[in-house]
């Protein structure tokens, strides 16, 4: 059998513990902890108090493009034209390979969430120039 570590947990398939942490019961946690009821005891003991509205701070914003941002990057775009991998995704988007354009945006970007935002974009593109002409 496993020996229990010095935190209170067991190696999984051991028969010595169950696979819970050593201690006490277990404190209200997370957004679904009920409303303080102003009594002593029970799952939603407590002090009954006013939950202050808490000011947004700025790392609240972090990630998001300023319009400056996006108007510079906008003019990149226009003036450098897309990368070859962005044409590729293109041209297969254009022939209605979105799978396989998937498949390479996730290849060249790393994870499964860009590749569809890239993909996305480019579709986006794709139908701006449709809508041009």
């Amino acid at each position: 059998g496993g020996e229990p570590s010095p935190g209170g947990w067991c190696r999984p398939g051991s028969t010595s513990r169950p696979l819970q942490p050593q201690g006490g019961h277990r404190t209200k946690q997370g957004p679904f902890s009920m409303a303080p009821s102003g009594i002593a005891v029970g799952l939603n003991k407590g002090h009954i108090t006013t939950r202050r509205e808490k000011a947004l701070r700025p790392a609240n914003r972090k990630g998001r493009a300023s319009k400056r941002v996006k108007f510079v990057r906008d003019i990149v775009r226009e003036v450098a034209g897309l990368a070859p991998y962005e044409r590729r995704i293109t041209e297969l988007l254009k022939v209605g390979f979105d799978k396989r354009a998937l498949k390479v945006a996730k290849k060249k970007l790393g994870t499964h969430i860009r590749g569809k935002r890239k993909r996305e974009e480019l579709s986006g593109i794709i139908r701006k120039s449709a809508a041009k002409k």
